[in-house]
């Protein structure tokens, strides 16, 4: 089992962000000897970064310790529907803000592994009260 990498700490070190790469890179490297892996949404969000070169990309993960050939099976499936039903609920009735799928199908990967390196656990946490959310 692997930690998930949310979209957003690649993104820091890719572009060395001035306000949250280094950091997000110390995380990264903190627990890589743990495995570390991507979401297929974190791969496909990632694309316009490397300007939809996926050798590059490829590349660049590789590079930094991260895995991204994990497939979706049912686990995740049934995971990720759960979550947007309750998303949607609490949506309609005004206790969570409006959330991308995106973030909902993150979460839902990250939960068959050790958990999600995150600069976000809002994005998470609401929905996934059981994931572990780590962050710089």
């Amino acid at each position: 089992m692997n930690w998930v990498v949310d979209t957003c700490l690649i993104i820091d070190v890719l572009d060395n962000d001035p306000s949250f790469g280094a950091d997000s890179a110390q995380l990264i490297d903190k627990y890589a000897k743990e495995g570390l892996s991507i979401c297929p949404i974190s791969y496909i969000e990632l694309a316009p970064a490397f300007l939809g070169d996926r050798r590059r990309q490829d590349e660049f993960l590789s590079a930094i310790g991260i895995t991204h050939d994990k497939m979706l099976d049912r686990h995740f499936i049934e995971a990720a529907y759960s979550a947007w039903n309750q998303q949607v609920i609490l949506k309609r009735s005004k206790k969570a803000p409006r959330r991308p799928i995106a973030d909902i199908l993150i979460g839902a990967f990250a939960l068959r592994g050790k958990g999600i390196l995150t600069r976000n656990p809002s994005d998470f946490t609401r929905v996934f009260p059981k994931l572990k959310v780590i962050t710089p």
